[in-house]
C-alpha cells in the first residue's frame, strides 16, 4: 500500500483550534482514531454555522455523510491543542468533498488528514437537492482549492 502524501498546512483555507479532552485519549495514551472524525465534523460544521450557511435546527437542506477516510501520520495526545485545517476539494451540484488536516498547534506537518463527502438533501424527504442553496455555495467557494472542482458557472 502506498503511503499518502501529507497536504501542506498552507493548502488549507480555514482553521479552527480544538482543545483535546482527557476523554479523547484511549488506553494506548493517544487520541483514539474515532475522535479524529469528530474533529473533522467539528471544523466543517463550525465553519458552516458561523458562515450562516447551515441551520441545524430549521434548515430545509441538510448534509448527510456518504463517505469518510483518514490517514494517520503521528499521534495526538491530551492536553495538546489541535488546529484543524479545512478546504473543499470538490463542489458539486448536491455534494461537497471536504478535506481536513489535523495539526499539532504551530506545526506544519499534519498528524492526520482525511476527507468526508456530504450529499445535501431535503430534510423532509432525504432526497438530494437539485442545487446547493446559494448561501451554502457562497460560503464554500472561498474554501475551494485550485483545480479541485471549481463551482459551475
Amino acid at each position: 500500500m502506498n503511503r499518502p502524501v501529507a497536504v501542506a498546512r498552507s493548502d488549507y483555507r480555514h482553521f479552527l483550534s480544538i482543545t483535546t479532552r482527557w476523554m479523547d485519549n484511549d488506553v494506548y495514551g493517544h487520541v483514539n482514531n474515532v475522535v479524529y472524525y469528530s474533529y473533522f465534523d467539528t471544523v466543517v460544521n463550525e465553519y458552516l454555522i458561523r458562515a450562516q450557511a447551515l441551520d441545524i435546527e430549521h434548515g430545509s437542506t441538510i448534509g448527510l455523510v456518504v463517505e469518510t477516510q483518514c490517514n494517520y501520520f503521528a499521534p495526538l495526545v491530551f492536553p495538546e491543542r489541535v488546529e484543524a485545517g479545512l478546504r473543499v476539494a470538490r463542489l458539486g451540484a448536491s455534494s461537497v468533498r471536504y478535506e481536513v488536516g489535523l495539526f499539532r498547534e504551530g506545526e506544519s506537518a499534519p498528524a492526520a488528514q482525511g476527507h468526508f463527502v456530504h450529499v445535501y438533501v431535503e430534510r423532509a424527504t432525504r432526497r438530494p437537492v437539485s442545487a446547493l442553496p446559494e448561501a451554502l455555495r457562497a460560503a464554500l467557494v472561498p474554501l475551494v482549492v485550485d483545480g479541485a472542482g471549481a463551482p459551475p458557472v
